[in-house]
């Protein structure tokens, strides 16, 4: 949690001071394009419920834009906005300085990551972070 308020204040700066954590979780969902809230909501693993409330969060915040899916006139798609992938780059260059400042506080930094890397392989957990599932 630290590092996760860390990656946040140094976001502040370069005006996202109202990002949230689960925000970051939404952004990576919607990298490649837009995402149907109730398929958001199934990626999250949370009620359509709750991915619609944090989709109106966001959008009222400027990082997403809701419009109708043109496949299916009932259902919403929430996408990025211009300001939504602003936010994701300052996400990008906080979590490398947090990155950078925390393993050059360990005596062999190529080790940690070494035994990082075999533990998430063994656990699974590597696959899930490369799905976008990992939860904290």
């Amino acid at each position: 949690m630290a590092c996760d308020a860390e990656v946040r204040a140094r976001m502040a700066p370069a005006g996202h001071d109202q990002v949230r954590t689960v925000h970051g979780y939404v952004f990576q969902h919607l990298l490649t394009g837009p995402v149907r809230v109730s398929d958001l909501a199934g990626l999250l693993g949370m009620t359509p419920q709750g991915a619609s409330k944090v989709a109106a969060e966001m959008e009222r915040i400027g990082y997403v834009a809701r419009r109708t899916d043109p496949g299916e006139q009932r259902a919403r798609m929430i996408e990025l906005t211009l300001y939504g992938r602003a936010a994701v780059e300052a996400g990008r260059a906080a979590r490398e300085a947090v990155s950078a400042r925390m393993l050059g506080l360990l005596d062999a930094p190529e080790e940690f990551l070494a035994s990082l890397n075999r533990l998430g392989e063994g656990t699974g957990a590597l696959r899930d972070i490369l799905a976008r599932r990992l939860r904290p």
